[in-house]
């Protein structure tokens, strides 16, 4: 009796990869056995995979195992139907913020408390003798974040900001505390923003994004996250995501790998090779039209815009074969075409 349950698990797959050859061999029967006969056989076939999805369902159940089998009782191919892949797409690249959780308030608000207290400092320094500091605007979230600092390293994000105000600073060292006005330390002291934001209101998942990463697993496609922030695997962590994705290119790999930010691919093609996978057979989701450019410029198979707001004709300009308001609407949208088959 298997009281495993990693073990229960390899059983199941063992058992979908044998209903799922089966399947296969009906199909390549068709034009060999009477349709009658292949109606029949198909029949028999479903029985015996939701008997099966029955005996494992039991069998974990009587163990007090945590596993449910429904997903036997659909072939693969049909999982992969319901994520709207194309048949020969055998891994997907996501980008983290605004396609699998919702943390850019969170790095808005960090970059707003960095840039704002910064700005404050020099104003009051320079009152009355250095009036162009006066007028500096602050950071504004609707419109600096997504220009200057988004899908970027935080050290490009602090020098993207700061030449818009035309300022800079002098680079510094990676030690330098999160006071210091180099560009390091300004981003060491978004980073302790972010932390300390995280640690109070968390991260969470958007739960179509959560159901899509289940299916993808599933159904045996490739995952990989890509993401600016040197937070990404924290994040994935927090919204308990970790567990379905494989790969993650994060803003410390992005530095350390000297990869270019989008539209350049760099950073897509990294998740790539890490995947052991061809952009000609993967796809790629992405919030920005740099995203939608850089999945455009490495060839990948398709490029789906998640889109904010607002944003979805611009994705599409940019060269989206797909867009969609988030992965619960692709989901949704495939679901329903057999209905309207019927």
């Amino acid at each position: 009796m298997v009281t495993d349950p990693l073990a229960l698990e390899a059983l199941g797959a063992r058992w979908w990869d044998a209903f799922d050859s089966a399947d296969g061999a009906l199909f390549a029967a068709g034009g060999v056995l009477p349709p009658d006969e292949l109606r029949e056989r198909g029949v028999r076939l479903g029985r015996e995979r939701q008997s099966t999805v029955v005996l494992l369902d039991e069998i974990a159940r009587l163990h007090g195992l945590r596993a449910s089998f429904g997903r036997l009782a659909t072939p693969r191919t049909g999982l992969r139907r319901l994520l709207g892949l194309p048949s020969r797409v055998g891994a997907c690249v996501f980008n983290l913020d605004g396609v699998l959780i919702g943390s850019a308030d969170l790095h808005i608000a960090a970059w707003a408390e960095t840039f704002d207290s910064f700005l404050a400092a020099r104003a009051e320094r320079a009152r009355g003798r250095f009036a162009p500091f006066d007028a500096v605007a602050p950071f504004n979230p609707r419109t600096d974040y997504y220009e200057h600092v988004h899908g970027r390293p935080r050290l490009d994000g602090v020098r993207a900001f700061l030449a818009s105000r035309g300022m800079s600073l002098p680079d510094g060292n990676p030690a330098d505390p999160a006071g210091a006005e180099t560009v390091h330390g300004l981003a060491n002291r978004k980073n302790e923003a972010l932390a300390r934001r995280l640690e109070e209101h968390g991260v969470a998942a958007f739960e179509g994004s959560r159901r899509y990463l289940e299916i993808a697993r599933e159904a045996g496609v490739a995952r990989a996250v890509v993401s600016a922030s040197a937070h990404a695997r924290v994040l994935l962590e927090r919204a308990g995501l970790a567990q379905l994705v494989q790969e993650c290119v994060d803003g410390t790999a992005i530095v350390a790998e000297r990869l270019r930010p989008r539209p350049a691919p760099d950073a897509l093609l990294a998740a790539c090779r890490r995947l052991g996978a061809e952009p000609s057979r993967t796809a790629v989701f992405e919030t920005t039209r740099a995203g939608v450019e850089a999945g455009r410029a490495a060839a990948f198979e398709l490029v789906v815009g998640v889109h904010p707001a607002g944003e979805a004709n611009g994705l599409r300009r940019a060269g989206a074969d797909v867009v969609v308001s988030g992965l619960a609407e692709l989901l949704e949208r495939q679901a329903a075409q057999p209905a309207r088959a019927r």
